[in-house]
């Protein structure tokens, strides 16, 4: 662990000015989670060109609806994988160096991505897009884990977790446009060159907490429980013996299906199925990731009123994550049977905003269960569940397509799959900081 995060048993809060509420450590901490929001805008915007661009690629590349679906589920079968090691590798070498490295990476694919003249070439480019995506969100876990105790965290990962639904919400009208302007290809190069700035801000501007400001943080128990030799350490694999792993994997499935469902083939629903226009279609895909922006943020906030409220702190995560998964289940089942646009429009949009609501809570879960050196590998094994539901979503719902050439299945799927990811959670996840497995 980094000499950062270890502090001696007589370390006391501070209080005052320099306080983590206030004062200019909490001007520092909150200044992170911007720059990690804006991270998280590009990172998304990277995953969605290739969306926004499918019919028009698919077009030119003369794809089928099972082809263009290997296609858009090309990013998540490695991002999954990837999700494994990048997750120890945050833990070993922190949230800096891995963050700047991933954001320059995935940068340079995205922009190689222009210059891609065939189904093979843009299918290994999106595959080295998942690897290099990889270590984002569990670097955020990790930085938030360091600067906010476990009181305060649902609300900055909540934060954090808001970029990739504004980059959802602005990426159809913003990525249409710069299309229209430049053609998909300068669409994939500007969005590239965007990471590229984003990664040198990353390494201008982030540090982890000195010493003094981890004890303003976290206190004196929790900093005296805290490991401080490879000895104390427990081994990587160790989290998999316990049952709570599996089941947020599996939780976790359920939810980011359908999450994914929306992020890949929504476009191209409203366009063949519902008669929207290129132009028209990106303004009316911002409605339900709109939504989505107030879902991630109720979540945390409505995890920290649990938790002020004397709720458990496992408890006070699993009831935005099984509320939101259930009640979104609720909406996308019936999308399946509404003929009327407005009607389908206006489910889509509340299904998605309880879909989110689960999000922030799920990476603050996998804070609260993991011991403090191995946060980023539970939140990467967790994160790796969803995007096997990520991967399999494009996949199933092209082969869907192809078959009956309609969405009805489509959404029936992916509601039943969100009621698998609450039962997940909601009952077999528990608080097991007392007992073993």
């Amino acid at each position: 662990m980094n000499q950062s995060t270890h502090v001696d048993r007589g370390a006391t809060p501070l209080s005052g000015p320099d306080a983590p509420s206030h004062g200019p450590m909490n001007k520092v901490r909150w200044a992170i989670v911007a720059l990690l929001v804006v991270g998280g805008v590009v990172n998304y915007l990277d995953r969605s060109t290739l969306s926004i661009a499918n019919t028009t690629i698919a077009k030119e590349f003369h794809l089928g609806p099972v082809q263009m679906g290997l296609l858009l589920s090309a990013f998540s079968w490695p991002y999954a994988i990837a999700n494994l090691p990048s997750g120890w590798l945050v833990d070993k070498f922190g949230p800096k160096k891995m963050f700047a490295w991933a954001a320059g990476l995935w940068s340079i694919v995205s922009m190689l991505m222009a210059i891609a003249g065939s189904f093979g070439a843009m299918y290994a480019l999106r595959v080295l897009l998942g690897v290099a995506e990889s270590p984002f969100f569990t670097s955020g876990l990790k930085v938030n884990q360091r600067w906010f105790n476990q009181e305060e965290r649902a609300v900055p990962v909540s934060v954090v977790n808001t970029g990739s639904q504004i980059a959802n919400a602005v990426a159809p009208p913003l990525l249409v446009a710069i299309m229209l302007a430049t053609s998909w290809r300068g669409m994939f190069i500007i969005i590239g060159a965007l990471g590229l700035v984003v990664a040198a801000v990353w390494l201008r501007f982030y540090r982890d907490p000195a010493l003094q400001e981890y004890r303003a943080i976290h206190g004196r128990e929790q900093a005296a429980a805290e490991p401080t030799t490879q000895a104390d350490r427990v081994g990587w694999g160790e989290l998999f013996k316990h049952s709570n792993t599996w089941f947020m994997i599996l939780g976790a499935f359920g939810i980011f299906y359908t999450v994914w469902v929306y992020l890949t083939w929504l476009p191209s629903y409203l366009q063949k199925s519902l008669g929207f226009s290129l132009t028209t279609m990106g303004w009316v895909a911002m409605l339900p990731f709109m939504c989505g922006i107030a879902g991630v943020l109720v979540g945390g906030w409505l995890s920290n009123a649990l938790l002020r409220r004397g709720v458990s702190t496992v408890l006070a995560r699993k009831i935005p994550i099984v509320g939101g998964a259930a009640l979104a289940a609720a909406a996308v089942l019936p999308a399946a049977y509404v003929t009327n646009v407005p009607g389908v429009i206006a489910l889509l949009s509340i299904g998605y905003f309880f879909a989110q609501v689960p999000i922030g809570c799920l990476w603050t879960l996998a804070a609260d269960v993991a011991p403090a050196e191995q946060v980023a590998s539970l939140g990467a094994i967790q994160n790796f569940g969803g995007f096997i539901g990520a991967a399999v979503a494009p996949v199933v719902t092209g082969a869907i397509l192809a078959a009956t050439k309609q969405y009805s299945l489509v959404f029936v799927v992916g509601g039943v799959l969100l009621i698998v990811g609450a039962l997940s959670y909601g009952l077999f996840v528990k608080d097991r900081s007392h007992r073993t497995a």
